[in-house]
């Protein structure tokens, strides 16, 4: 095995937010003063009013962790996604630092105006608008880029399952249930691996989620890699079930001897049943169960059964962590009585997304990336519909406009590999 670039793998097992991410950050490396200075200098560049950002040690379930405690005077602000992201661009904080920001606060805006049926950018943020949320997700990007970790052409960030907790959680919309609409609808845009994780409580936070979606370059266990630091931050809360804590390893990737292949390897599982007397009608109802259920993807293929029936052969692919949610879903939304379950080992490309202007409309764009190259396009079909209709031209058009566009586009950080190449309340960090 060869060293390659600086990789960090995020243990969210236990759950995720803001304040738990920046302790174990501040924790993985030995030079926690340059960090925390870092943290500290960003935090208060921000144009509200005065946070204290301080890191202290503790135990959580017998074991030592680091915990973030933000003090700032209670707020009857109540910012918008556009107001978060002004005080942001305000900031007198470095390039990396403000987009790393401003991405986590657009992802939190799409998922709050999802959920609520309003426009991203005057949505009300409610919790996440707050000063702690504010100083996690600065706090975070400044730590990340004092390690060397916001540069996504020299590092990989791998993050695990999320631990999303069960029961209800309270907000200012009331009680709501756990986990909370912003954080599926962000992990699920994102083609997060998800579980319940165990307790009747929040276990991942909006902010954690949101993250965690703009961090990961990937999903899965603990990539091959050299370690020099770990990193434990803590929640608020000392369960006694379980230490309430997120990991963070960092060390140098490790690629097989001769650079290996420009590809990544999967070892998943595909199930599969073959169904004769559902209702057809029903069909894009169960494959969006799959889908929700955690699947990778889900298709339909026809087949002729004995004596001639009609029938359907219902295929997902999911990883091993989540096949028993996926056959769940199966069970409860069709008609089969069993299904099959065999290994499969999929090879897929590093994925990207770019957004690129035709016209005065801008469009997002998928990319699959071979040796650093593009080598699959797709435009977004609504943002080309859209664009279509403004500039009063053919969806074909705009199509052929984007992808040559895209084609030539600067890389951005890569997409989960598990995202398709075809969000919400905001909870308080726990």
């Amino acid at each position: 095995m060869a060293e390659s670039s600086r990789c960090l793998w995020i243990d969210a097992s236990a759950g995720a937010s803001g304040d738990m991410l920046l302790g174990a950050l501040v924790d993985a490396t030995d030079d926690s003063g340059r960090v925390t200075a870092a943290v500290t200098t960003a935090v208060g560049g921000l144009d509200v009013e005065p946070i204290e950002v301080r890191f202290h040690k503790v135990r959580r379930h017998g074991f030592r962790a680091m915990k973030v405690a933000v003090r700032a005077p209670e707020s009857a602000t109540l910012r918008s996604v556009a107001d978060v992201l002004s005080v942001v661009a305000r900031a007198p904080l470095g390039p990396a630092v403000a987009t790393f920001a401003t991405d986590v606060f657009r992802l939190l805006g799409e998922a709050e105006g999802r959920v609520h049926g309003e426009d991203p950018r005057t949505a009300h943020l409610h919790e996440v608008g707050a000063l702690d949320a504010l100083a996690d997700v600065v706090g975070c990007g400044a730590a990340l880029d004092s390690l060397g970790l916001l540069d996504p052409r020299g590092r990989r960030i791998v993050a695990s399952c999320v631990a999303l907790g069960s029961g209800t959680a309270s907000s200012a919309h009331g009680e709501i249930p756990v986990p909370v609409p912003a954080v599926l609808a962000i992990l699920s845009a994102s083609g997060a691996p998800v579980t319940a994780g165990g307790g009747d409580r929040e276990l991942c936070t909006p902010t954690g989620a949101a993250l965690l979606a703009t961090l990961a370059d990937e999903w899965g266990q603990l990539p091959p890699m050299r370690i020099d630091a770990v990193g434990v931050g803590a929640g608020s809360a000392d369960r006694p079930d379980r230490a309430n804590v997120l990991r963070v390893v960092l060390g140098s990737a490790l690629a097989p001897a001769g650079g290996g292949v420009p590809w990544r390897r999967d070892d998943l599982l595909e199930i599969e049943a073959t169904v004769d007397d559902l209702d057809p009608r029903l069909w894009p109802a169960v494959l969006d169960e799959l889908m929700g259920a955690g699947a990778l993807d889900a298709w339909l293929t026809p087949v002729v059964m004995r004596k001639g029936r009609p029938g359907h052969v219902v295929t997902a692919l999911v990883a091993e962590s989540l096949v028993d949610a996926a056959a769940r879903a199966l069970f409860a939304a069709s008609t089969t009585l069993g299904l099959r379950v065999r290994p499969v080992v999929r090879r897929a490309l590093p994925r990207d997304e770019v957004t690129v202007r035709v016209g005065d409309c801008e469009v997002r764009v998928k990319r699959g990336l071979l040796d650093g190259e593009p080598v699959t396009i797709q435009a977004e079909y609504a943002d080309a519909v859209a664009a279509a209709e403004r500039l009063g031209r053919p969806v074909r058009w705009v199509l052929e406009q984007a992808a040559a566009l895209a084609r030539v586009a600067p890389q951005e950080k890569t997409m989960p590999q598990e995202a398709s190449m075809s969000v919400a309340h905001p909870g308080a960090d726990r």
